[in-house]
């Protein structure tokens, strides 16, 4: 069994829209849509990887200010524990590297990963975070 990588996704949400790209041709799960996020670095919180993966990927300052439910999800490829950190912005920006806003009721056309399908039926429902 492979081990578990530990995965923070930071769900922002701004004026009803979301923060959305589309992972890289070159990525694993290429062409799908994604919430910015990647690894949790050793000695690092779900949210502090979250807002620098943030600040990474779309070159957008978040604030956590809660979670959603986590999940846990075998790919092929990967075996993932996703940490969804409700985030605000902080400090307005465009984004970046193809990230955009998506708004809540589109969210549906998005083809999203697997691994978020109970974080997409939350935001569909408009579950507050906890």
């Amino acid at each position: 069994m492979q081990k578990i990588q530990r995965i923070a996704v930071a769900v922002v949400e701004h004026n009803g829209r979301f923060l959305v790209g589309v992972r890289g041709m070159t990525d694993s799960l290429a062409g799908f849509h994604e919430f910015p996020g990647g690894k949790i670095e050793v000695g690092e919180s779900p949210e502090q990887a979250a807002v620098r993966e943030c600040l990474e990927e779309a070159e957008v300052q978040v604030v956590p200010i809660g979670r959603y439910s986590q999940a846990v999800h075998h790919y092929e490829h990967a075996s993932v524990e996703l940490n969804f950190i409700a985030c605000a912005v902080e400090k307005w920006s465009d984004p970046q590297y193809g990230f955009e806003w998506i708004e809540r009721n589109n969210l549906t056309d998005c083809k999203f990963p697997a691994g978020n399908s109970q974080l997409l039926a939350e935001l569909e429902t408009d579950t507050p975070p906890k």
